[in-house]
């Protein structure tokens, strides 16, 4: 029986580092390519020695004002973020100790909406942002990242205060704590795990954010979803500096999920699914 255990346990360690690698593969290959020459790129067979180049980062700062698209995204997630995390608090809170018959149609149907395909709502979206002077703007993108996010944080934020027994908040009534108090002095303190996963959860998917930053900005507002898409030109691709200019934009990105990995898979698992 020990003999299985540990046959099945090397089996899907196998598979684990298996599924791994192939997920890591096209980062990999990413990082690679940002670091030969346009010819070095497309060559056939592709090559895996070569002498590496800094040119096309140089490259891309030069043409591009990198820091400007990163910081675009770095204002654009974190004020999202914040945005969505100052929503999500009360609405989970009042339907996880305040339920009403329909508050779990309400919660499948805001979860509902991420289904909703983002092209069928771009003309009306557009025409809004356009008659009300949001387009190309850092506070438009924070808009509408928010609501695209909101059902994700607010399903995250209602699984973790369901966890917390009523009784705290009855004590804290008790002693005569307000509803702000309960929300400031209870709640978010006991739950700080819960919403420290679910914003970087937000952030992650804010800065991935293409289809939106695409269509709503261009030279004012771009984020770094912009700056990749802009080394695809009518001459073709560019994948050395395409490949350099993703680069430097899932860098910030990673190194966060990186050292926030386990905070990350806490909100995925607990707060996502439970």
């Amino acid at each position: 029986m020990r003999s299985e255990s540990l046959l099945a346990l090397s089996l899907r360690t196998l598979f684990a580092w298996f599924f791994g690698l192939i997920i890591f593969f096209p980062l990999f290959w990413m990082i690679l390519t940002a670091f030969k020459t346009e010819l070095q790129a497309i060559a056939i067979p592709p090559l895996l020695f070569f002498e590496p180049t800094l040119e096309n980062f140089s490259i891309v700062q030069e043409r591009s004002d990198y820091l400007k698209y990163a910081m675009n995204s770095l204002i654009t997630s974190v004020g999202s973020t914040i945005l969505a995390l100052v929503i999500a608090i009360p609405a989970a809170y009042a339907m996880a100790f305040y339920p009403r018959k329909r508050t779990p149609d309400i919660l499948l149907w805001m979860l509902s909406t991420k289904m909703l395909p983002a092209v069928g709502v771009l003309v009306p979206v557009y025409l809004l942002f356009r008659d009300t002077g949001l387009l190309d703007s850092r506070t438009g993108l924070i808009i509408i990242f928010t609501l695209i996010n909101l059902p994700i944080a607010v399903w995250m934020m209602y699984s973790y205060f369901k966890d917390i027994p009523r009784n705290i908040l009855e004590a804290c009534r008790m002693d005569g704590g307000s509803l702000l108090s309960e929300i400031r002095h209870v709640l978010i303190p006991l739950n700080m795990g819960g919403i420290a996963s679910t914003a970087l959860l937000v952030i992650v998917l804010s800065w991935n954010e293409a289809f939106w930053s695409l269509h709503l900005t261009s030279a004012n507002a771009g984020t770094l979803a912009a700056l990749i898409a802009s080394y695809s030109s009518p001459e073709g691709l560019f994948w050395a500096k395409l490949s350099a200019a993703s680069a430097l934009a899932v860098a910030p990105v990673v190194v966060l999920g990186w050292f926030c990995q386990r905070q990350l898979v806490q909100g995925l698992t607990f707060g996502a699914v439970k």
